[in-house]
């Protein structure tokens, strides 16, 4: 990793220079007379120290050159004005420091920089925004110790990733990684997969298959999609975990296995637990180190880092030349909820730089989805009341209570809506002569749901939510022929009311 700093201001460069070689940091300086260009080309740093012309347009231009290269630019600034550091970051520049230069500080945070930026190399896990900075941060954290750890996010964030990042930076680095998705494997296959089988176990087992633990020894197994193995299954896992010996299929002799397990998941599995699918204690023994991998519309600032890496990476691959993304596309890019998450964006790149025009690409060079914003968050345009995104951080029981109460207030909206409509009705009757004179001073028996789950209504037991006039309610009838007749019979049940039980799923609750 190497830094290249300018020396329009020759105090503050020599100074920050000194103190970066002195930490075994490579460095290089070019002076003003140099090419600033020239010199990039020939020694390709990871970062560049501007200390002077931060606002000229040509440094400028530089500058935007460098974010196409996912090299990060720091500026020297006159002015310790965070106005202006801000706008500055606007312009590009990864950091302003601001003269008289703190020279250490300085060179602390540059040497975490080029840290961030040789972890993101080696792993693949990019971005600048806090989230992700914090999974880097955990991964360093949980590398060196043989806990489980326990990964969870959405499809697509990158959950293999960090398992290989974990293994990366733990001792096991030289050791076996095993990769298992459980979820696509079926339950009959899935206990020879993992713990092998003995000849003879079962009907086609020809010879001894080792499971996917023993060939994991002494190193890493990653195990995605935790959430969908099997209950019986489940059993065995957690005796795997807990005693650190497997038993084939067929087989009575325990075998010891030194295998670190890394466990990921799209789903929290606290919910799992909660619906009965998956065993509590088996989600103890893996919910020791937890990561939350965040999705990208959680860290939308990561998204244009995101597209350059994936430009420069994928313009090399395919060997295609590309002219870039326009401000008013990026802004596209980094708008649209990406359902997806980073996997969905990387295969829009590539798209774009396979089949790039030989221009800049611009807004209507997009899919007609993504400008319309079409996503997660779209599905919800046409409720009543609008549902923004339960963020992960937010799931589990207090998430779930949430979205079961905004649910609640689209179903009683519903039930106001049918209780007007039947007002509307009644009076349009009686214009025509059909009805009588009918009070309309009874409240409605609206039904609710109390705490207990069971069905009450206003005036019997259970909570009140509302309570409206009720269009039919008890009294006396006026026939068209002048007679009378009770009006209890009237009575219609309210329609469109939809009743759920307490504890009730989401999932269960929309298909009642």
């Amino acid at each position: 990793m190497k830094v290249l700093l300018t020396m329009q201001d020759l105090e503050p460069a020599v100074r920050l220079n000194a103190i970066l070689e002195r930490d075994g940091i490579e460095t290089a300086l070019v002076s003003p007379m140099d090419d600033v260009r020239a010199a990039i080309r020939r020694e390709r740093p990871d970062v560049l120290v501007l200390t002077g012309e931060l606002l000229d347009p040509a440094t400028l231009a530089l500058v935007r050159e460098q974010l196409w290269e996912a090299r990060a630019c720091i500026a020297v600034a006159e002015s310790d004005d965070e106005a202006l550091h801000d706008r500055m970051r606007a312009h590009g520049y990864t950091d302003v420091y601001a003269k008289p230069l703190q020279v250490e500080e300085a060179a602390a945070a540059i040497r975490r920089l080029l840290e961030r930026r040789r972890m993101q190399q080696a792993t693949g896990l990019i971005g600048e925004s806090h989230a992700m900075q914090e999974v880097l941060v955990m991964i360093e954290q949980m590398a060196p110790v043989t806990s489980t750890v326990l990964i969870e996010g959405e499809s697509g964030t990158g959950k293999e990733l960090v398992a290989r990042a974990i293994r990366t930076y733990s001792p096991r680095r030289n050791t076996p990684f095993i990769a298992v998705n459980v979820g696509a494997l079926p339950e009959t296959l899935l206990e020879s997969e993992l713990f092998g089988h003995e000849k003879g176990a079962f009907t086609g087992a020809a010879e001894r298959r080792l499971g996917r633990f023993e060939l994991a020894h002494e190193g890493t197994i990653f195990l995605d999609e935790i959430g969908e193995i099997p209950t019986a299954t489940q059993v065995k896992l957690l005796r795997v975990l807990e005693e650190r010996e497997v038993t084939r299929l067929g087989g009575v002799k325990p075998i010891a296995v030194d295998v670190r397990v890394i466990a990921a998941t799209n789903r929290p599995l606290r919910e799992h637990v909660e619906e009965g699918t998956f065993r509590s204690d088996l989600f103890y023994r893996l919910n020791v180190l937890r990561i939350y991998l965040p999705p990208l519309r959680e860290r939308r600032e990561d998204i244009p880092l995101l597209v350059r890496t994936f430009i420069q990476a994928l313009t090399a691959q395919h060997d295609r030349p590309f002219h870039g993304v326009s401000a008013d596309a990026m802004g596209y890019l980094v708008r649209y909820p990406w359902p997806g998450n980073v996997r969905e964006l990387r295969n829009l790149v590539e798209s774009m730089v396979v089949l790039s025009p030989g221009r800049e690409i611009r807004p209507d060079d997009l899919p007609a989805h993504l400008r319309a914003g079409e996503g997660l968050v779209a599905r919800n345009r046409n409720l009543p009341v609008p549902v923004g995104h339960l963020t992960r951080q937010a799931a589990g029981a207090e998430g779930r209570e949430l979205e079961f109460i905004v649910r609640s207030l689209l179903e009683l909206k519903l039930q106001v809506e049918e209780l007007r409509r039947r007002q509307d009705d009644d009076r349009a009757r009686r214009a025509d002569g059909w009805l009588g004179e009918v009070p309309y001073d009874a409240p409605a028996r609206v039904p609710v749901l109390d705490p207990a789950g069971s069905i009450g209504s206003f005036n019997g037991g259970g909570m009140p939510i509302a309570a409206v006039p009720a269009p039919i309610s008890g009294g006396v009838h006026q026939e068209r022929g002048g007679g009378t007749r009770d009006r209890e019979s009237d009575a219609v049940p309210l329609r469109n009311a939809v009743v759920i039980p307490a504890g009730t799923l989401m999932a269960d609750a929309e298909r009642m």
